[in-house]
């Protein structure tokens, strides 16, 4: 009786999370499920090649569209997505447990929008569909940005609480019955250690609907994906040679969340021609704490002459007066 109450009580604390968040893009159907997308046209005098975003675990577009949004719009026809499963887009098969199903779902998504090429952008476990995706769609991949990525086989496992989640039996009860509350009692302390040693931005959970996430079923889609990475990146990764779009990876040597020194150097190992920005003293949001970094990236990797080098240098002075000490209590 006490479980069916806690999940009565969840389903209806997560439709109030759909209405505080409501669906701020469109649901595209691509055949066999919808992908949800924020899906904004080039302005008349465009200065880039279309740029796609992927979100990391846990996210939804709302992350990405808030980190770029403002500073691209009008530069380039851009299109933020909700990985299956995530935000407000269908969670479609079983292949969308892994990154390479997502790498095609994406591609659909692109053919029925019509963007034929983009430069792909992959934060956090964004970063393995977004290799994954130069892999299976080399002729759509105009180059690669990569932010704090996922992509390679790490020692040791996961959280508890994803292995707990993906499981057939325990795991929908567990997601429906305990997760959503347990997860708003740490939200703001899950997200300040996200951001660590770096100052998460104060409107960060308002403007990105990071709660979104703990939805049961969303909870349960999100534990799966992160759950399988592992495997999948160690039968997968090798295949990163293959990769030759124009390729930059933005990482900083404070990432608490992944394993920088595996996954940022194994990309710029991978893939030929690359380049690694190592930036001291960020942590795992790139795409928040050096912004103007990243959209320089964009723009090398569109062909114009940026000197990363520099910009990473300047990003670390800056990071250095700002930097928190410690990550927040547990």
């Amino acid at each position: 009786m006490a479980l069916a109450l806690s999940s009565g009580i969840a389903a209806w604390r997560a439709k109030e999370l759909e209405r505080r968040w409501p669906n701020i893009g469109t649901r595209i159907d691509i055949g066999d499920m919808h992908m949800n997308v924020l899906h904004l046209q080039a302005g008349p005098s465009p200065d880039l090649p279309p740029i796609v975003f992927i979100h990391g675990a846990s996210g939804n577009l709302r992350d990405q569209a808030y980190a770029f949004r403002s500073a691209l719009e009008g530069r380039a026809e851009l299109l933020f997505i909700d990985r299956p499963g995530h935000g407000y887009s269908d969670w479609g098969g079983a292949e969308n447990a892994r990154p390479d199903g997502q790498a095609h779902a994406l591609a659909r998504t692109m053919d029925k929008l019509g963007i034929k090429r983009a430069i792909i952008v992959g934060h956090s476990f964004g970063g393995a569909i977004a290799a994954s995706f130069a892999v299976l769609h080399p002729d759509k991949t105009a180059g690669l940005l990569f932010l704090s990525p996922a992509t390679h086989p790490w020692p040791g496992g996961v959280d508890w609480y994803y292995d707990l989640a993906s499981t057939p039996v325990v795991g929908p009860l567990f997601s429906y019955a305990i997760a959503l509350h347990a997860g708003m009692a740490r939200l703001d302390t899950a997200t300040v250690n996200v951001f660590a040693p770096n100052p998460r931005p104060d409107r960060y959970i308002e403007e990105t609907g990071a709660a979104l996430v703990l939805r049961p079923d969303v909870f349960r889609w999100n534990a799966i994906d992160v759950s399988s990475l592992h495997d999948y990146v160690e039968k997968f990764a090798p295949r990163y040679r293959e990769i030759e779009a124009p390729t930059v990876i933005i990482t900083g040597d404070s990432d608490d969340i992944v394993l920088e020194e595996i996954h940022s150097r194994g990309l710029e190992r991978d893939i030929a021609g690359s380049e690694l920005l190592w930036i001291k003293g960020l942590g795992h949001k790139p795409d928040y704490v050096v912004t103007d970094v990243a959209i320089a990236a964009l723009e090398k990797i569109a062909g114009r002459e940026r000197d990363l080098p520099r910009l990473a240098l300047e990003a670390e002075a800056r990071i250095a007066a700002t930097r928190n000490s410690k990550r927040a209590p547990d």
